[in-house]
């Protein structure tokens, strides 16, 4: 990490703060204690030695202390650089234990029949990231890096953004995204990721989620990614992947403490080995199927029997919602079962703990446990899978690891399983007990170098590193960014020029891109912003589009501006009748069609758009992975037949058109700012077709790049809605 960055204050925010406060009874004073979760036991181990502070709920609600007790508390958290974010119980019941844990954790874990979708849940989720972000602009400072953590915080990103519009702001999820189609199901799934990319960079455990979420954005929202980064109306973000390390010290080091408690295990567990099973209570980490596949385990190998033993340790978790109350319901029947049937009189198979367990007690176990059964259903990244390993100095042990975890995919020498298949795990863990010492160590051996070497400081180091990155990468799009002074500095030259010259596109620059055709028609505002500009007798409007003729003649026919449709084929001057920019014709479409035709039949949801002189493929509704390649493949396939028909292939926004090559926008350009002498000059467009009007400008003119990716152009401009304003500025309205 930079040495910059180290000056620089970080504010850590999630749910819960590293600190818990607690009233035991009535009359009682406040407690504080550790808090206990993979998030805060997680960061909490370098936060303190960085220059950081922690925003978060501190785990009491406001019904249980009074404003001197309020005071009490951040009086005291302040100790620890940290600052309490106050909720009621209501807030609690609707936000935490509902919003989040009803509706986001199962959809996001795909248990989408838990899903809850109810819109008082989802007002109170609105409500809570709101009185976070209330709270941290208390707090923050201009030059403070905000990292915020996971899914009860999604709109929190956004939110900053509109208050604190320069800060540096990362979000990393611990949980699993979604794939497109289950985040589909959420009815607040555009407010989520709006939420998001309020952010500069958002950080995921493993590459899927990261492609998920690119996804679910370019689908959702629209906006495309150029090898992660994505370029919003306002600036760019970055998601990338960040697997989340542990303390590898903490768990390697074994101290007296923790070596007088595997005595004690020992004793308890003598001449057997040991599979150990450390999970909290949810239904997403696939409790039930591990001691369904443990009790067929002894079923298939009895010779283990009174050999071998599972410590079970569940820990509490969100007792009050109803899934986990039967869910724990479900596990002490189960083991009840599995111990009454095979119990004898000096063996119990399964050793059942329902208990949060100190950290010495827990990684006692971890040094003693033979195997790691570690099988989640669904789980972002699952930290026990490395703390386990990180525990076995003699590199001696095995790893049974789901699939379907996030760890998985950094640590490959483990045994492998799908957690859903009880034949697979019953054979891992045969596997596991056979398997050879010299095995065990090779694999453990890689696995604990990686461990150390990415661990949680490295985790938290690479994740800032990347969030300044991107920072300088927004910066150099900031410098072409319209400042209010250069707002003013044109509109000055504006108001001194007598012969004006205004080139506009429509789509993606005067309205939002949509794929609902009614949205992209001009609206009252647009009309009476263009009617403004035109009754200017010093003005010249023309908007060159690809759109027809036939469209931009239904739309603007009427108003006193010039036409130029199909990226230049046909001009409309003041007054006048369409006429071609040059001799064309159109026979070469009776070859080209039925090549898109057959692309259109390849893929769901692309249409064919046939212009008087061009034909265009559109794939923006379809499957995003899928249209890439058959883009890919359609220029391939057109490259042999245009080549001797002297037409073009131009990839545009979700778009190919195939028109004829000596026809562009630039020609167009050209055609309408050498017909005068003009003074000012101003083109504002948003994608590659427009590109090439800024290369034919005149050094004088003013250029103006909708959104925030590189171009030719002098300046950039967030959105449509700011061109809109833009043009306010410039009409009569302003007068």
């Amino acid at each position: 990490m930079d040495e910059d960055s180290f000056k620089r204050r970080l504010l850590i925010v999630s749910n819960r703060l590293p600190i818990t406060v607690g009233k035991p009874k009535k009359g009682e004073g406040l407690k504080f204690h550790t808090s206990v979760g993979g998030l805060s036991t997680g960061i909490s181990s370098f936060y303190k030695s960085y220059n950081a502070a922690w925003i978060g709920w501190p785990g009491i609600t406001l019904e249980k202390i009074n404003n001197k007790e309020q005071k009490e508390i951040s009086e005291h958290l302040a100790k620890d650089s940290c600052y309490p974010v106050f909720l009621n119980q209501h807030d609690i019941e609707n936000y935490y234990n509902g919003f989040c844990n009803k509706t986001l954790w199962p959809l996001f874990h795909y248990f989408t029949t838990y899903t809850v979708n109810k819109e008082t849940l989802w007002n109170a989720y609105y409500r809570v990231n709101r009185k976070f972000c209330e709270s941290i602009v208390k707090v923050a400072n201009s030059n403070d890096i905000i990292w915020i953590h996971d899914y009860h915080l999604m709109l929190l990103p956004s939110m900053l953004r509109k208050e604190l519009p320069n800060a540096s702001i990362g979000f990393f999820l611990h949980i699993p995204f979604p794939s497109y189609e289950v985040l589909s199901m959420l009815p607040w799934r555009r407010e989520i990721l709006n939420g998001l990319i309020g952010a500069d960079l958002i950080g995921f455990h493993t590459y899927d989620y990261v492609r998920y979420f690119i996804e679910s954005v370019r689908r959702i929202l629209g906006f495309e990614d150029n090898l992660g980064k994505i370029n919003t109306y306002d600036h760019i973000i970055k998601a990338d992947i960040f697997p989340m390390g542990i303390d590898f010290e903490r768990f390697s080091t074994l101290t007296p403490d923790v070596e007088q408690e595997i005595k004690n295990i020992y004793k308890q567990n003598a001449d057997k080995k040991i599979i150990l099973s450390v999970d909290r209570l949810d239904y997403t980490k696939g409790i039930l199927q591990k001691l369904e596949a443990f009790d067929e385990f002894l079923d298939k190998n009895p010779k283990y029997i009174e050999k071998v033993v599972l410590i079970a340790v569940v820990v509490p978790s969100r007792t009050n919602i109803e899934h986990y109350k039967t869910l724990k319901k479900q596990i002490d029947e189960l083991i009840g079962k599995i111990n009454g049937k095979r119990s004898t009189l000096n063996w119990m198979p399964i050793s059942y703990l329902y208990r949060s367990l100190p950290f010495k007690r827990l990684s006692a176990l971890y040094n003693v446990a033979d195997i790691a059964l570690v099988t989640p259903l669904r789980d972002g990244m699952n930290l026990v899978a490395k703390e386990f390993v990180a525990t076995k100095r003699d590199e001696k042990g095995v790893l049974i690891l789901s699939e379907m975890a996030g760890a998985s995919k950094e640590m490959g020498e483990a045994i492998i399983i799908n957690p859903n298949n009880k034949q697979e795990i019953v054979k891992a863990i045969r596997r596991a007990i056979d398997m050879p010492e010299h095995e065990q160590i090779k694999r453990n051996s890689i696995m604990r170098k990686r461990l150390k070497r990415y661990n949680i400081i490295k985790w938290a180091e690479d994740f800032m590193d990347e969030l300044l990155q991107i920072k300088k990468i927004q910066q150099q799009f900031l410098m072409k960014k319209i400042t209010p002074e250069i707002e003013n500095k044109i509109i000055e030259e504006y108001d001194k020029s007598n012969k004006r010259i205004l080139l506009l596109d429509y789509d993606g620059t005067l309205v939002n891109f949509s794929d609902k055709p009614k949205d992209t028609k001009p609206d009252e505002e647009l009309y009476a912003i263009l009617g403004a500009l035109c009754e200017d007798d010093r003005n010249s409007i023309v908007i060159i589009s690809g759109r027809d003729k036939t469209t931009l003649d239904r739309w603007f026919g009427q108003m006193n501006m010039g036409l130029v449709a199909e990226h230049g084929v046909w001009i409309k001057t003041k007054g006048e009748d369409w006429q071609m920019i040059a001799p064309l014709t159109n026979h070469w479409k009776s070859s080209i069609k039925p090549i898109l035709e057959l692309y259109v039949d390849r893929t769901p949801e692309s249409f064919i758009e046939e212009k008087e002189f061009s034909l265009v493929w559109h794939y923006r509704k379809s499957d995003s992975k899928l249209a890439k390649v058959r883009a890919r493949e359609l220029k391939n396939s057109l490259l042999d037949l245009t080549g001797n028909l002297n037409l073009e292939i131009m990839s545009g926004n979700k778009v190919i058109e195939i028109k004829d090559a000596s026809i562009g926008k630039d020609r167009a350009t050209l055609k309408w700012i050498s017909s005068e002498n003009w003074s000012f000059i101003l083109s504002i467009g948003d994608d590659v077709t427009d590109e090439n009007i800024f290369n034919v400008l005149p050094k004088n003119a003013y250029s103006i790049k909708v959104g925030s990716g590189s171009s030719r152009a002098n300046y950039n401009i967030a959105s449509p809605f700011y061109v809109r304003e833009f043009l306010k500025k410039l009409s009569k309205e302003r007068r």
